[in-house]
């Protein structure tokens, strides 16, 4: 988007009798626009994709992150819109054993309770304590504030083996339908 952005502003602004040109410096995500001998730096910002498609999904609607061999492990969207106000979490303490699909815990809503299903084997080394007495967090920020646990990632493999974030938009299409 930043390219996009310099090359409107190069296009707009630079004419042949000027001397003006843009540069990329591998392997940084800066740009510098030379301009009648000036140089300015442009930064690149991103706000979609990139960062979403690090997140994983199961079918049973929770995302996991991995960051240095953490995994953070919340509910989708979806999840929390078909669950209406969440009021209570049950989360596990740190130190519990996980195997892909164990069940770890349950939210109760105004409307439903679901159980909540491990993404991935590993062992659990933080719960949103936050959650305690705020539980509607996971309704206002399901992807960030949100979050339920925090876990070890045993196998890395297992991580391919979910969906990424377009494989599950077309999942739930499927199941609306």
């Amino acid at each position: 988007m930043a390219l996009r952005i310099v090359r409107t502003v190069s296009s707009r602004f630079c004419t042949s009798s000027m001397l003006c040109c843009l540069t990329r410096s591998p392997p940084t995500s800066v740009y510098q626009l030379s301009w009648l001998g000036k140089h300015y730096a442009v930064r690149s910002l991103s706000t979609s994709s990139q960062l979403l498609s690090a997140r994983r999904f199961t079918d049973k609607h929770e995302w996991v992150t991995v960051e240095n061999g953490i995994g953070t492990v919340g509910i989708s969207k979806f999840a929390q819109e078909a669950l209406g106000d969440v009021v209570y979490c049950g989360l596990p303490e740190v130190g519990t054993k996980l195997n892909k699909m164990d069940e770890f815990g349950a939210l109760e809503s105004v409307k439903a309770a679901s159980e909540l299903y491990s993404p991935l084997t590993g062992e659990v080394t933080d719960i949103n304590k936050a959650l305690a007495d705020d539980p509607g967090l996971v309704n206002k920020s399901c992807y960030d504030d949100g979050w339920l646990i925090k876990m070890t990632v045993d196998k890395q493999e297992e991580l391919e083996e979910l969906m990424d974030e377009d494989g599950y938009e077309k999942y739930i299409k499927s199941i609306e339908d």
